[in-house]
C-alpha cells in the first residue's frame, strides 16, 4: 500500500487524474486509496448477473458489488463496465447494462470492451476459430449506444477490442455515445491501436480530444 499511495501522489503531481485496478478492496484499503487521492477506481462486474457464474469462478457478483461499496464509501468515483462478446445472449449485454444502470449511483466511467480471444485461456481457445460465436459490430455498437442512454451522466468508454474494429465501426461507436478510448500500443496484455493511429482517426472523422 505504501508504494500505491506514492504512484497516486506522483501522478497527482504531474496534475493528471488517477485511476487503479487492484482487485478487491477492503473497507480500510479504499479509504487509504481515498485519502492518497485517487480520484477513479476500476472494478468492472464484467457480464450480467445471471451470466456471471459462466464466465467467472475466483470471485462472486456480490463480492464485486461490495468492492464497489467500499470504493463508493471512500469517496472515489467508480470506473465499471465489462467486456461483450464472450458467446453471452442479448438478454445478457441487457442484464449487463440493467445492472450498472440501476446501481445506487451509476459508474462515473463506464469502460465496453470487445473480448480479444487470447490463445491459452479458456474463452480464446473456445472463440479464437469461431467468430459467430462473437457479436458482430452493429450489436456492439447497440450496447454502447444502450448504455449512453440509461446513464446519460456517465463516460461511456470505448475500451479493449478497438484493434480488430475498422474504423467505420469505431465512428459509429462515437456516434452512438462514446465519449473516451484507451490509447497507445498496448492495453493491459493485448495489442491496442497507437496515438499515431488514434490521431488520424479523430482527424478523419473531426474529433478533438479534450472537447
Amino acid at each position: 500500500m505504501p508504494t500505491l499511495i506514492e504512484m497516486v501522489r506522483g501522478v497527482r503531481a504531474m496534475g493528471l487524474e488517477t485511476c487503479m485496478t487492484l482487485g478487491m478492496l477492503t473497507p480500510q484499503q479504499a479509504r487509504t486509496l481515498g485519502e492518497a487521492g485517487l480520484d477513479y477506481y476500476n472494478h468492472n462486474i464484467d457480464t450480467s448477473p445471471e451470466n456471471y457464474a459462466n464466465v467467472i469462478s475466483t470471485r462472486s457478483f456480490a463480492e464485486r458489488l461490495e468492492t464497489l461499496d467500499n470504493v463508493r464509501e471512500a469517496g472515489i468515483n467508480v470506473c465499471c463496465g465489462g467486456i461483450v462478446g464472450m458467446g453471452e445472449t442479448r438478454a445478457d449485454r441487457i442484464g449487463f447494462i440493467h445492472a450498472l444502470a440501476t446501481m445506487p449511483e451509476p459508474p462515473e466511467s463506464v469502460p465496453i470492451n470487445a473480448l480479444v480471444p487470447v490463445r491459452g485461456t479458456v474463452l480464446g481457445d473456445m472463440l479464437a476459430d469461431t467468430p459467430l460465436a462473437q457479436i458482430d459490430d452493429i450489436e456492439f455498437v447497440r450496447t454502447v449506444a444502450v448504455a449512453r442512454i440509461t446513464m446519460p451522466t456517465s463516460i461511456v468508454r470505448l475500451s479493449a477490442g478497438r484493434e480488430s474494429m475498422s474504423e467505420a465501426t469505431q465512428a459509429l461507436c462515437f456516434l452512438a455515445g462514446a465519449g473516451s478510448i484507451f490509447t497507445g500500443d498496448k492495453l493491459l496484455t493485448t495489442g491496442n491501436r497507437g496515438e499515431d493511429s488514434d490521431a488520424a482517426l479523430f482527424a478523419k472523422l473531426g474529433l478533438r480530444p479534450g472537447a
